[in-house]
């Protein structure tokens, strides 16, 4: 791939000549391998390299328009800029995004060190190996259905006419076991891990295989449970889901777009108990696929989002920003369409509970590992959902499987029920959580 300077050189250079004053240019390349293993043999290889450009051309009326291309040589960004001068005629006239104010701003300087891509024979022996364990590990477990290992390497820069320049290199690689088992008499029972890390040398591959075989082992024995109103715990990647799913909360275009449980009234506004406190932090040390900076060229940073219960903050572009008076957070994904999405979640206590809870004590509690079916069974616009979900009955530190159960409710209602943010935190891809007690839920045990 050319050098930033290159490409800000050519593309200065071809927008001179065919009279373009105003443009920025967003693109990435991606080298990918993934393997996936059967029964101790390759079942998929796969290798590629993609690149995406998206350039944005403002003409003398103050219209935009954007185009794609896979090509960052000079005859492919001369291309697009004269294609996306071509569709400025065509441009909204309404809310036209402009340059982030802060796109020439100083980025975070982040110690972040790119692992080299290991090679596919490693990546295959890896998890044949790890496949192996998990079948080893107790009888009842016949296959690995789902798994896979993976490894990226990512180059993204930004530009724009006015001086910005931006570019950074990142690298991850992530492991996935999800097992399958079959007892005589028995429905079959599954259940999955997954590690992160910025190269396969770092990943915890058998902490990997402890998880995926415990989690099942826990699932085996099995029961149905009555349908009723339980105290709920759930894990990190289910209160995460939930968060994600109902993120219109504190997204700015969603509620521009009038598609939000929010208002532009709601900043300020007790939205949960002052137990909780969320913050969207790009630039976590825990975030193993960290962006110093969005779609727009705006620098990311640590956003809290809400602060004891009270919403401080929405997620904001450059276009959301100037519409609701506000600054650009870096949350943007740039389009035909800028977009506004969440980096990393970093949830935890905010005041003190006062409470003492604890799973090795608490009676007949549901603790939810994981939720299913988010796209069928979450209505983000009424803020209701019933989701069915993997997760065990506890009784004084003895937990049973469910055999098969929803969960339903209403999320602001689910955020003012929480009696208790437990201290310490679960580390997963989308972000940081510790386990979060909520006083009742709906469950609707299997009849």
């Amino acid at each position: 791939m050319p050098t930033l300077q290159e490409i800000a050189s050519y593309a200065q250079e071809s927008a001179q000549k065919q009279g373009i004053h105003k443009y920025d240019v967003y693109g990435s390349t991606v080298d990918e391998t993934s393997v996936q293993v059967d029964q101790g043999e390759p079942k998929q290889v796969k290798a590629s390299q993609r690149a995406s450009v998206i350039v944005r051309v403002w003409n003398e009326d103050g219209l935009v328009g954007v185009t794609t291309t896979t090509d960052v040589d000079p005859n492919g960004i001369s291309l697009a800029l004269q294609t996306a001068a071509d569709a400025s005629t065509f441009g909204a006239k309404e809310h036209i995004p402009d340059f982030s104010p802060e796109a020439t701003a100083p980025v975070a300087e982040v110690d972040y060190e790119t692992v080299p891509a290991s090679d596919v024979q490693d990546l295959i022996k890896t998890l044949v190996e790890a496949e192996k364990a998990v079948l080893e590990a107790h009888p009842a477990i016949v296959s690995v259905p789902y798994n896979g290992i993976a490894q990226r390497q990512i180059d993204r820069f930004y530009l724009n006419s006015a001086g910005a320049q931006r570019r950074e290199e990142r690298s991850y690689a992530s492991l996935y076991l999800y097992s399958k088992t079959e007892q005589e008499g028995k429905k079959p029972r599954s259940a999955g891990a997954m590690r992160v890390e910025r190269g396969l040398p770092q990943i915890d591959v058998e902490a990997c295989i402890q998880e995926t075989v415990e989690k099942t082992r826990s699932h085996l024995d099995y029961r149905s449970i009555d349908s009723g109103k339980y105290p709920v715990v759930f894990s990190a990647e289910a209160f995460l889901s939930l968060l994600s799913a109902f993120s219109n909360l504190f997204n700015a275009q969603s509620i521009l777009d009038n598609r939000s449980l929010s208002t532009a009234e709601s900043l300020g506004t007790q939205v949960a108990v002052p137990l909780l406190t969320v913050v969207d932090d790009a630039l976590h040390p825990e975030n193993v696929s960290a962006d110093t900076f969005d779609g727009e060229g705006t620098p990311t940073r640590r956003l809290p989002i809400i602060e004891n219960g009270v919403l401080t903050h929405f997620l904001h572009s450059a276009g959301t920003a100037k519409r609701m008076g506000a600054q650009p957070t870096g949350h943007a994904s740039i389009g035909a369409k800028v977009s506004v999405d969440a980096n990393f979640y970093h949830v935890m206590a905010g005041q003190p509970s006062g409470q003492d809870l604890s799973l090795e004590t608490a009676e007949n509690v549901i603790w939810i590992d994981d939720v299913q079916a988010l796209h069928a069974g979450v209505n983000a616009l009424q803020g209701s959902f019933s989701l069915p979900f993997d997760g065990w009955l506890v009784n004084k530190g003895e937990k049973v499987s469910i055999d098969s159960a929803t969960v339903a409710g209403d999320f602001r209602e689910l955020l003012k029920s929480i009696v208790h943010v437990e201290a310490e935190p679960e580390v997963t891809p989308g972000g940081i959580c510790p386990r979060i007690w909520v006083e009742s839920l709906s469950i609707t045990g299997e009849a």
